[in-house]
């Protein structure tokens, strides 16, 4: 982050690709396959990358934002809070693992398999909020019994496990690959 950043100044470079990786958050929910009662998208992966690009206070407000904002976009408004802080964790949980070893120049042997646990354990905080809120609106918004509760979240898991081993496989690679360019145009000096 700049020092202009930091005394708490408006930055309008680290404002714009906070908005646009925000953006990407928003249409990544577009791309998507359905699965049962659930659907398989790369929305997950797009927050990590939030996280891995941005840090964690504007990976968080860029991934929660964006999937807000396509939950008010498509009728799903009642849940875009807890949409917001379940997508923003994703993107939380991997930059504080990642912390100074995105902020390297290189990275070095020790850094790729903390990239992928990094990664993992965020999508699985992802998968476990999920599975809270399936749990909680199951029984309170839906009305569904126990047994009901506990059908929908099974029902669920599967997509939301595939999108979780997807996001941990893609967006670790996909930043490592953007990494470079990143670099060269002074991205990730000026967050």
């Amino acid at each position: 982050m700049t020092t202009q950043a930091k005394s708490g100044k408006l930055n309008v470079y680290f404002l714009t690709v906070t908005g646009v990786m925000a953006a990407l958050a928003c249409i990544s929910n577009l791309l998507r396959i359905p699965l049962g009662d659930s659907k398989i998208s790369i929305s997950n992966t797009v927050c990590i990358l939030c996280g891995l690009i941005l840090g964690p206070s504007s990976g968080f407000l860029s991934a929660g934002l964006g999937n807000f904002l396509y939950d008010i976009f498509t009728g799903y408004g009642y849940e875009s809070i807890i949409t917001f802080v379940s997508k923003g964790a994703i993107a939380l949980v991997v930059a504080l693992i990642t912390g100074k070893m995105r902020r390297k120049d290189r990275l070095e042997g020790a850094d790729y398999p903390r990239l992928f646990l990094a990664s993992a354990l965020a999508a699985l905080t992802y998968v476990a909020l999920y599975m809270l809120k399936t749990f909680i609106f199951g029984l309170t918004v839906n009305g569904l019994t126990l047994e009901g509760t506990y059908a929908k979240m099974a029902a669920k898991l599967p997509a939301s496990l595939i999108n979780a081993v997807f996001a941990t496989i893609v967006a670790p690679l996909f930043y490592l690959a953007v990494k470079p360019a990143l670099r060269h145009m002074d991205v990730l000096k000026k967050m």
